[in-house]
Parts: structure tokens; C-alpha cells; sequence
């Protein structure tokens, strides 16, 4: 049964899901959600995910929210991208947790705040706070990657698939990949993953689309 992903172009978050299927070969399907029209705010989809955020993922009678979550499960299921034993598994894990707290976490915020929330709301302090967090975060990133292809194995894992998901987008945030040689390289050697697609090519809907 072809697993179904609900998502919109513009999500970091989903791109991880859509990107880690891509990736591992498994067959799925885009459900597009209507964000910037409050589709996720709707009593219906919040039966479908009582958080209201994408991305959602069905597989079967499995439901399951949360990009990390949904990475995990993929990896568990096909046996790849997850690392070869109990402590690659965890230093997968923390560079997981580190994207969610420090990388994705903050790039996607602040994303959010300079191209997609009204610009009479756009806070200049809170944008240049976001900024700051994120940049300390990729520091660390391109620090670790300066000798090693990828961030938690020898090969390439969801942590990598995680890290790098807003890293692709065109929309200005204040990240540069000049300014980080070694995230550059890493990022291309992401692009060059058989199944690689960048998140507007993957998933239906983009800033293009509503324009």
C-alpha cells in the first residue's frame, strides 16, 4: 500500500518525511494541505492531527505526526539510513534532537517571519534574535563537518535528512551556504543522494503557486 504524506511545498518539516521516502525508495504519495488557508486550523484536520501541523504521514492504519518521528519509523521499517548498531543509532539521534531544538527549529521561524507573515508584523528584534540562534547553530554544524562527509556515520542518515531541511530553500533568511564551506559541500553531497529532489519539485505547493 503506497504510503500517503500530507504536506505543502513550503514545509522544512514535511520535506524531511517526503525526502527520507525519497531516499529510501519507498513508494508514497503527496496529500497537499492548504496551509496558508487555514486548512490545518479546520476541525477536520485536527482529527487528523490534534497538533494541526504538518507533516501527517498514513501508512495503512498507521498514523503518525512529527517529521522526526515519521523519520524514525521509515528507517525502522526499511532497515536504512539509521545507522549500523545501538550507538550509531544515538548519535543519530542527537544530531535529531539537535535540529529540532537549534537548527530547524529556529530556520524555520525565521523563515516564516521574513517571507510568509504579513510585513506590518514582522518584528526586526525577534528576527535578528532568530538569526543569531540559527547562525550559532550552522557554526557548530560546519565545525563538525570540516572532516567527515556527514553528520552523525559514514554514510549519509536521517539526522543528515533532518538537518539539511530548510537549508534548500530560496527565501532569504539570513543563511548564505558561502558563509559555511562545509555545510556547502555537505549539502551537495545530499543533492547527489539517488531520489534527491529539491522541496518545490517534491511536494505540491510553493510561494510561486500563490503568487
Amino acid at each position: 500500500m503506497t504510503i500517503k504524506l500530507y504536506c505543502f511545498g513550503e514545509s522544512g518539516n514535511a520535506y524531511k518525511a517526503a525526502l527520507t521516502m525519497n531516499v529510501a525508495g519507498i513508494d508514497w504519495e503527496p496529500v497537499y494541505v492548504d496551509f496558508f488557508n487555514g486548512e490545518t486550523r479546520t476541525p477536520e484536520y485536527r482529527k487528523l492531527n490534534v497538533m494541526g501541523e504538518v507533516p501527517v504521514m498514513i501508512d495503512g492504519d498507521l498514523i503518525l505526526t512529527q517529521s522526526g518521528v515519521i523519520q524514525d519509523y521509515l528507517s525502522s521499517k526499511t532497515g536504512l539510513l539509521g545507522g549500523k548498531s545501538a550507538a550509531e543509532r544515538r548519535e543519530v539521534l542527537r544530531w535529531m534532537f539537535f535540529d529540532n531544538h537549534k537548527v530547524s527549529g529556529v530556520a524555520g521561524t525565521l523563515r516564516f517571519n521574513m517571507n510568509f507573515l504579513p510585513e506590518a508584523k514582522r518584528n526586526t528584534d525577534v528576527i535578528s534574535f532568530l538569526s543569531m540562534r540559527m547562525h550559532s547553530a550552522l557554526k557548530i554544524m560546519d565545525t563538525h563537518l570540516e572532516e567527515r562527509d556527514w553528520l552523525a556515520t559514514d554514510e549519509a542518515t536521517i539526522a543528515d535528512l533532518a538537518c539539511c531541511g530548510y537549508l534548500y530553500y530560496p527565501e532569504p533568511f539570513t543563511f548564505d551556504r558561502a558563509q559555511y564551506p562545509h555545510i556547502d559541500r555537505w549539502l551537495d553531497r545530499i543533492s547527489a543522494l539517488p531520489g534527491w529532489k529539491h522541496p518545490y519539485d517534491m511536494m505540491p505547493g510553493s510561494p510561486a503557486d500563490r503568487a
